[in-house]
């Protein structure tokens, strides 16, 4: 499952060519920051780590395990649709993520719609329109220009006349500003609530995998607009920078549910955080 942690493997070797039983603090160190996990979480990970300078491996897992945070199980309701709303900023993989997501859902036998409420790019709504069509799932899309907020609310709507299990709203990624795209965003969250109460039922971030650690600023920048219930991080196929992720994990604090590893429609799989780290710590050490 983890093929895609090549790269970041290749960066641990070039760091540590052999494997050890155990490996000195500094070595570990060295491991850590070249996989680009930030600075300080790597501190920290050497602070908490026993007071021999032999590491070992099950010391190191169970520290690099409590940096995530289990997502809640998806609950069962009778309040359809399940409205859940992506952002992230344009080029993160957002739009291919969403016709992922709903390759994903389809295949799990959720009825599901794709709202197109990216209106400020036309290749955003065009986009997709073809994910749509290629997984055959219905979809709500409008011209450019036109009110994102009204996009989301037609979305809902419809969805619910239709008693459909599953919607995912696209939305912009950058406007001119980041206040323009703030309110943009707000609004559509207001609306959302008033084409169904409650609705978004989950606000999705997705991450660049390949922006490593400045990634996070994008994540805090998206939380103080609109708050963030989980993540999905994208592209880790292409970087060697696998390691961000426990720093992305331990700094915003939510649940990461994906990872993009490819661009075909089968490429996101779900995340489980012990065979992450297992993947990492194979790298490092001889031991099972």
């Amino acid at each position: 499952m983890f093929g895609f942690f090549k790269k970041t493997a290749e960066a641990i070797r070039s760091v540590a060519p052999q494997k050890e039983a155990t490996v000195s603090k500094e070595m570990l160190e060295e491991i850590l920051l070249e996989a680009d996990v930030a600075y300080e979480t790597v501190e920290e990970i050497i602070y908490y780590l026993p007071p021999s300078d032999k590491v070992k491996r099950e010391p190191l897992r169970k520290i690099l395990l409590s940096y995530f945070i289990e997502a809640p199980a998806e609950e069962e309701t009778t309040d359809k649709p399940f409205v859940e709303l992506i952002f992230g900023v344009n080029g993160a993989g957002k739009t291919t993520t969403i016709g992922k997501l709903a390759f994903r859902y389809k295949t799990e036998g959720k009825s599901v719609m794709l709202g197109a409420a990216d209106t400020f790019r036309a290749a955003a709504i065009e986009q997709l329109k073809k994910w749509a069509e290629r997984i055959d799932v219905p979809i709500v899309a409008t011209r450019q220009g036109h009110d994102p907020s009204a996009v989301a609310f037609d979305t809902i709507t419809s969805a619910k006349a239709k008693g459909l299990d599953h919607i995912l709203i696209d939305t912009a990624g950058r406007l001119h500003t980041q206040s323009n795209l703030a309110k943009e965003l707000q609004k559509i969250v207001r609306i959302c609530d008033k084409a169904k109460s409650g609705a978004p039922d989950r606000k999705t971030l997705v991450l660049d995998g390949t922006q490593g650690n400045s990634a996070i600023a994008q994540a805090h920048a998206f939380h103080e607009m609109i708050g963030i219930d989980a993540l999905i991080v994208t592209k880790l196929d292409g970087t060697a920078k696998g390691g961000a992720i426990f720093s992305i994990a331990k700094e915003i604090q939510k649940p990461i549910l994906y990872l993009g590893v490819g661009e075909g429609k089968a490429n996101l799989i779900p995340f489980d955080k012990e065979q992450f780290v297992d993947a990492l710590l194979d790298e490092i050490f001889t031991e099972a």
